[in-house]
């Protein structure tokens, strides 16, 4: 089965992507495709609601000429989106908000002249998070917005992974967290 990791951290060694090492090596072990995609060194645009994307239901058709219509091919040959980001004021980073806002558009035919399907329908998404406070207050109102774009969308909300840092004084990566990481793999590839 093909994976695509969406990594919304600024930072390439920080916190999020200790906790994708191990889960996405577990996935491979597991004998899936993983793919990771560095959101902060793409050229990721806002949505201008412009509908453009509604006039073609074959894929993204989207007017801007970005990196997002490329990303969102393979988003739609992946069987599981997971969705890796540290939290930064209860919600996801910049890029992530941006690429969620163009893909839930252009990939989702509901907003035209005429109601079309939802290409993201089928899929199965997943959340790997880092946040400073704990998960249930730091992490659970991106884990609702994300429950809600996959009930809109027609995806399949998979679950959550979220790891707390106590501090820029204090490692994060540890051995409990990683045998979590793996443990949230093999649930997920379980479910594929």
């Amino acid at each position: 089965m093909r994976v695509c990791i969406l990594m919304g951290s600024p930072r390439k060694n920080g916190n999020t992507n200790a906790l994708r090492l191990p889960f996405q090596d577990e996935l491979e072990q597991l004998g899936h495709t993983v793919t990771a995609h560095w959101l902060y060194g793409l050229d990721i645009r806002p949505c201008t609601a412009c509908r453009t994307c509604q006039r073609d239901w074959s894929g993204m058709s989207c007017a801007i000429r970005d990196d997002v219509p490329a990303l969102a091919e393979e988003i739609l040959h992946s069987d599981l989106l997971v969705l890796a980001t540290p939290i930064y004021s209860w919600y996801c980073t910049p890029p992530m908000k941006a690429l969620l806002d163009r893909l839930v558009y252009g990939l989702c035919k509901y907003y035209g002249e005429e109601k079309g399907p939802s290409l993201l329908r089928g899929r199965r998404a997943a959340i790997l998070t880092t946040c400073g406070y704990r998960p249930e207050k730091g992490a659970d109102l991106f884990e609702e917005g994300v429950r809600r774009y996959c009930k809109h969308t027609g995806m399949t909300y998979a679950g959550m992974l979220a790891e707390r840092h106590l501090g820029y004084d204090v490692p994060f990566m540890d051995g409990e967290k990683e045998q979590r990481a793996r443990a949230f793999a093999r649930t997920l590839s379980a479910g594929l």
